[in-house]
């Protein structure tokens, strides 16, 4: 028997026969559709905000979408009257999660800045105008926060609702608008009953003022009966042939109240 070489022609043929095809690692998995992409997160926009707080404002105040509306309702009409408003023509529309979250953060990042304007006002210097305190006021933001307050044309759309309004008034600055920000509307207060100890005493004012009226009543029938009587004394001092038609007329019907 031959001895077994490794250089052997049929050593040869027999690795090469089960050696396999080279495998292209990049194209398995890699670039197919069946890995889905990412998805693009698109940025707000100054114009999209202005829209959303309108509709937020408008859906929130209709008494009859407020009390017959859920929460899905609710802002599924909000992205209605968003992505059907003219000012964002040729904008992609919005889902109502995406609104709804978009208004959480303009929401919480504008009342915090209501914080940070009002503490500037206190801090309002002689001389200072509104620029300075804007200025101020984003210092104190940033300080409190350590971020930068960029939804500024957010908070100029809310600053006059009752919600956002600032309890001071700049000492520069249009009389309107520190007119505006003056008027404060008067809060609903809760309607209680009345206790018993204040029905009591209702009541005993309310007779207390019967009986006075009854008094005065009693005293001016009084009067007028003492008058009448005068009045009729004189007329019968009279000759009856005398007395005009107008006297006959009242003799007798002060005769006849008289019985």
């Amino acid at each position: 028997m031959e001895p077994f070489s490794l250089d052997s022609p049929g050593f040869m043929n027999l690795l090469s026969s089960q050696t396999s095809q080279p495998i292209d690692v990049g194209s398995i998995g890699v670039g197919s559709s069946s890995v889905p992409k990412p998805v693009e997160r698109k940025k707000w926009t100054t114009q999209e905000d202005i829209v959303l707080i309108s509709a937020w404002l408008n859906t929130s105040k209709d008494p009859i979408v407020s009390n017959q509306q859920k929460l899905g309702s609710f802002w599924n009409r909000i992205a209605e009257y968003f992505n059907s408003s003219p000012q964002l023509s040729g904008y992609a529309p919005r889902e109502w999660s995406q609104c709804k979250q978009r208004w959480g953060r303009v929401n919480e990042q504008v009342c915090k800045f209501v914080g940070s304007y009002e503490a500037a006002l206190k801090e309002q210097a002689s001389g200072q105008n509104e620029n300075d305190v804007m200025k101020s006021a984003h210092d104190i933001f940033f300080n409190d926060y350590q971020l930068k307050f960029t939804l500024e044309h957010a908070w100029r759309e809310l600053r006059f609702d009752q919600k956002w309004r600032s309890n001071f008034v700049s000492r520069d600055g249009p009389k309107e608008k520190r007119k505006e920000a003056a008027v404060t509307e008067p809060e609903l207060e809760e309607v209680r009953p009345p206790g018993i100890k204040a029905s009591k005493a209702a009541k005993r004012k309310k007779h207390g003022n019967e009986a006075a009226l009854d008094q005065i009543e009693s005293i001016l029938a009084k009067k007028t009966i003492i008058s009448n009587r005068k009045i009729l004394d004189r007329l019968l001092g009279k000759n009856a042939d005398t007395l005009s038609d107008q006297e006959r007329t009242l003799k007798n019907k002060l005769i006849s109240e008289m019985l």
